[in-house]
């Protein structure tokens, strides 16, 4: 594996033989962390939507999983 770093990006390359999909689980997290790194969502704020859409979620499946 090699790391080269230009004025613009990071380069990074690795043998054929890498299993594609722990790679893909790495450069997923990765796009997160980038995704993520200029967010100004306070914890709370995250936790607000995560309620939010749960209760969405059990409002549309209620019927279907409660019999």
């Amino acid at each position: 594996m090699t790391i080269e770093r230009t004025t613009s990006e990071i380069i990074i390359k690795v043998p054929a033989y890498v299993n594609v999909e722990g790679l893909q689980r790495l450069l997923d997290f990765l796009t997160y962390r980038e995704v993520t790194a200029r967010s100004k969502a306070s914890q709370d704020d995250v936790d607000q939507l995560v309620s939010e859409v749960k209760k969405g979620r059990w409002a549309r499946n209620k019927r279907r999983l409660v019999s």
